[in-house]
Formats: structure tokens, sequence, C-alpha cells
């Protein structure tokens, strides 16, 4: 089991489908990023403007939103490396836990004892 490969991600609030995130692997890093997005009112112009990083300005389409987790060892959970929710342009500690032989993937974004789960779809 492993988080690479394409995801739908569901809002853990509201349960609609949001976007499609490509994961891929490179040395044991783990990044994804936004392929597109499927909300009802994605504009596909838009830009993540509350970003405050190297990312800001850029096209949610194609933005790179995980980057630098690493699998655990011993166990089947990548860790240690940061999501972005472009939203409100936060960076969240990531935990990616793939579930049902693969074929969910349990994304939590976390800052301290905070934080939120979704689950997300696998596509292929």
């Amino acid at each position: 089991m492993s988080p690479v490969g394409l995801w739908r991600n569901v809002d853990d609030k509201t349960g609609e489908v949001k976007a499609e995130i490509r994961i891929t692997e490179a040395n044991g890093v783990v990044n994804g990023r936004i392929v597109r997005r499927l909300a009802k009112n994605a504009r596909p112009d838009a830009v993540c403007d509350e970003c405050t990083d190297d990312r800001k300005g850029q096209r949610l389409d194609g933005l790179e939103i995980i980057r630098g987790a690493r699998k655990a060892d011993g166990k089947d959970v990548w860790e240690g490396g940061k999501i972005l929710d472009p939203e409100n342009g936060r960076d969240y500690a990531l935990r990616l836990t793939p579930q049902d032989g693969g074929k969910r993937l349990d994304v939590r974004g976390s800052i301290g004892p905070f934080g939120r789960t979704q689950a997300w779809v696998r596509v292929e």
C-alpha cells in the first residue's frame, strides 16, 4: 500500500468532491499536486492568493500542495511533510495513511494537537 497515485479529495465538512491530486515519489520523498479542481464553483484561472511562500500567485491547477513526506519506519504511514490548504495559505504537518488495501487514503493535516482528517478515494 502506498499513497502514490491519483486521488479525489472529499471535503470532510461538506462531503463535496473538490479536486484530483496526483501523489508521486522520488528518492523516498512523497509530493503531490492538484491535477484539476472539481468543485462546482472552481474558476479555471484561480491562483493561490493566500499562499505566503513560493506558491503565491501560482494557479491552483498544478499547484504543489504536498511536500516532503517520508515513509515511517516499519509502518504504512507517510509523515514528516507538509500539506498546504490553498484556501487559507497555511501549511500543516502531514500524515498519509493508506486504508482499505490502498483504495482510500486518510490525509491528516495538523498544527500541534489540533487537526482534521480527510478521506481521499483512489482514482488510479
